[in-house]
């Protein structure tokens, strides 16, 4: 009979209770504040409930009253350069992480209020009414808090969606050499979330200082834990990722606190991440001011039994049987706060004109200006004032003919010699002699520290990067072996880091580089060859670039790792073992920004293309005697594109092609005709005309491939079309 030998967690897991021994041992300066912070976000929640119920809440209100026990109790004990984030329901975190930051040495219960803590309850409650006073200037509303001073990273509407940022703060923390650490706020709900799992394996793996704060109450809007899970103590995750795990009553703030502290021991250590799951219960709905049972999914006795053991009555009755306070006192501070709300509501909002039962409006003058709405997409480049630019036709140093890989990796080598803050990150990033195509030659052994080879979690590394760029420390370069790997991780390539600027007020810096290839013609089918510039045209916040020869590749990819923005860096396989120009020893200058390069002159058609799409279209061009002007766009996106150079082309020939390789269902080309024909309608003699592969991606088969995409006979068949279409033999 086989023998049966029990196996073990490879690290601790516990439930920790709190007895009465350590209820009198407790600091009264620490209950005292632990009092005030939840006071303070009960009724300032309450406040917001009362303003969702008149109307004066745009949008979700996700209440945290009931929970005030789990973040007051985890993020007392946390420092001022700690940081923390959360999920859509984080009022209570960000309010008592604020708390923190505006009164470092503890709030006294029985003197609660100060000139700095009612800014902070009317700037946030201005925030969550979509008003130009907020935190975000009204921008992120509820789901969006942040406030990088005091440490809140800000919270997300996307279930689990920031947890990998976190993990980026926390990384940056550690290479920085601090002990600080950050901590992440994430539901019942979001623990089986793939991002989620994918940061804590990624989180263990490289001993990052990440506290995963669980907040446990049960239900995702209605459906409860044990509907979705057969695990539903949820800190048992841990063990999977040895991953020391505490569970916790966390309608108790001294006991929270308790496993806190000891979680910020094992992480201030070097030890890696840790986890609590904390068993609260959100008193109302989803969103707004009913209870659960009204909608059916909670009963009424559950939803009682729950309120009898509110943490904010267990902690006053606490403080009053040590006689640090008194229950007079205790009302008289609930009283302090609930008028100090009151005129805060008064401050921004105002009586209906002729309104009879006297309801209130948000007064007009308070909102943002609509001007507003676009601000902040991306950055207004004052990084590049004054940087050295260079074109190849006037180059004057010396150019010789190089490889196109070597200098992708050449440009990094240079530039991460010179900028420590600079960090690779990817996978086989660190291997293989440069990775799969040898794009990071020679990095590991100059930088192992900043070369970082990833799991297979490009959720997790994606927003991983973006919670470093969010930093501000660190500049990091991802690498996607192939672009169809975004859809994996697109909530953090589009929700999060292209989103965030705009978000949270339009003026946070999101520097990141992003590097992938295109791959059309290597034969890894229809899930690895796609081109992804049509996707990232229409996504707001990325800029995109697309060299077509090694000298551009430099003075764009130095431009991108300049840029505060998000950058797409499109490479093309093809072009990676070509020969072009490129400039000897130097890796400094950059392309001229927003500037395309006419390839070639001509008077009767336009050809906008890139990437190798443009040695294509030069052949077609010389195979047909069309007397056509080649355009390499190299700036793809809308806010960095050269409409100066096209619309002088357009002007001038009257006939337009677009030439791209890859699908039509995520064409490039789609959008820029749309863009084209609402600006230069009445220059053009004939429809935009294009070149693009078939409806779906490539296949397998080597013939399926080829008749997939577009290369120089496709090229060569549009130019044909064009000039019979104007009825010339020559055109």
């Amino acid at each position: 009979m086989a023998e049966m030998i029990a196996l073990n967690p490879a690290n601790t897991w516990v439930e920790l209770k709190v007895t009465e021994e350590d209820w009198k041992k407790a600091d009264p300066k620490k209950l005292g504040t632990l009092l005030s912070h939840m006071y303070l976000i009960r009724i300032f929640e309450e406040t917001v409930l009362d303003l969702a119920m008149a109307g004066m809440v745009h949008g979700p209100a996700h209440s945290s009253i009931g929970q005030e026990g789990g973040a007051a109790g985890s993020i007392v004990p946390l420092r001022s350069d700690d940081q923390i984030n959360g999920s859509h329901r984080g009022h209570h975190q960000f309010l008592s992480k604020a708390l923190g930051f505006v009164a470092k040495e503890g709030i006294d219960p029985k003197n609660v209020l100060s000139v700095e803590i009612e800014e902070l309850l009317e700037r946030t409650l201005a925030e969550i009414m979509g008003l130009s006073r907020g935190f975000c200037k009204g921008r992120g509303g509820s789901m969006h808090l942040r406030w990088s001073e005091a440490g809140v990273l800000g919270t997300n509407a996307i279930v689990g969606g920031g947890v990998p940022l976190a993990a980026g703060a926390a990384w940056a923390h550690k290479h920085a050499g601090t002990d600080a650490v950050a901590v992440t706020y994430f539901g019942d709900g979001a623990v089986n979330i793939g991002s989620v799992l994918e940061t804590m394996n990624l989180a263990a793996a490289w001993k990052i200082p990440l506290c995963f704060f669980i907040e446990n109450n049960r239900y995702a809007v209605s459906t409860h834990i044990e509907e979705v899970t057969a695990e539903p103590r949820l800190s048992a995750r841990g063990s999977a990722f040895n991953i020391p795990s505490w569970k916790v009553d966390g309608m108790n703030p001294l006991a929270v606190s308790i496993a806190m502290e000891q979680a910020l021991e094992h992480m201030r250590a070097g030890k890696g991440p840790t986890i609590i799951e904390a068993d609260v219960y959100r008193y109302f709905h989803q969103n707004g001011g009913f209870p659960g049972s009204a909608f059916g999914y909670r009963s009424k006795e559950e939803e009682q039994e729950w309120r009898l053991r509110d943490p904010l009555i267990l902690l006053g009755q606490k403080m009053v049987e040590r006689g640090l306070i008194s229950e007079e006192e205790i009302e008289a501070l609930r009283h302090r706060i609930k008028t100090a709300m009151q005129k805060i509501v008064e401050k921004l909002t105002e009586q209906i004109p002729d309104d009879k039962a006297g309801k209130r409006q948000i007064k007009p003058e308070l909102w943002p200006n609509v001007d507003f709405k676009d601000v902040g997409i991306r950055s207004d480049l004052h990084e590049l004032d004054g940087v050295r630019t260079e074109e190849l036709f006037s180059y004057q140093g010396k150019v010789e003919q190089r490889k196109f890989i070597d200098v992708v990796a050449d440009v990094m080598k240079h530039q991460m010699t010179k900028d420590a803050g600079i960090v690779v990150l990817g996978e086989d990033v660190h291997r293989l002699k440069g990775g799969t195509n040898g794009a990071t030659k020679g990095l590991t052994e100059l930088f192992p520290n900043r070369v970082l080879g990833t799991p297979i979690s490009e959720n997790a590394f994606m927003g991983l990067a973006g919670g470093l760029a969010m930093d501000g420390r660190y500049k990091p370069v991802v690498e996607f072996m192939y672009p169809d790997f975004m859809w994996v991780a697109a909530d953090q390539v589009f929700n999060q880091v292209g989103k965030a600027r705009h978000m949270f007020g339009g003026d946070i810096d999101m520097p990141l580089v992003l590097r992938t290839k295109v791959a059309i013609g290597s034969g890894y089918g229809s899930q690895h060859l796609m081109d992804p510039a049509g996707i990232f045209v229409t996504s707001p916040g990325w800029r995109i670039v697309a060299a077509s020869t090694p000298f551009d590749y430099v003075g764009l990819m130095n431009a991108a790792l300049t840029m505060k923005d998000p950058v797409l860096v499109i490479e093309h396989i093809d072009l990676y073992s070509s020969v072009g120009p490129a400039a000897i020893d130097d890796y400094d200058y950059q392309i001229p920004f927003g500037k395309a390069s006419i390839r070639r002159v001509g008077s009767k058609v336009t050809v906008l293309t890139y990437l190798s799409m443009v040695n294509h279209t030069l052949d077609a061009v010389e195979n047909t005697g069309v007397d056509a002007e080649v355009i390499d766009l190299r700036w793809l996106d809308k806010a960095s594109l050269d409409w100066e150079t096209i619309e002088a082309s357009v002007r001038k020939t009257n006939n337009v092609l677009i030439v791209e390789q890859g699908a039509q269902g995520t064409s490039y080309g789609a959008w820029l005709a749309d863009e084209i024909q609402r600006r230069l309608f009445d220059w053009l003699d004939q429809p935009i005309q294009r070149v693009t592969g078939g409806e779906a991606s490539p296949s397998i088969s080597k013939v399926l491939e080829r008749a997939a995409h577009a290369r120089t006979e496709e090229v060569e068949q549009a130019l044909v079309r064009i000039q019979q279409a104007q009825g010339g033999d020559n055109v």
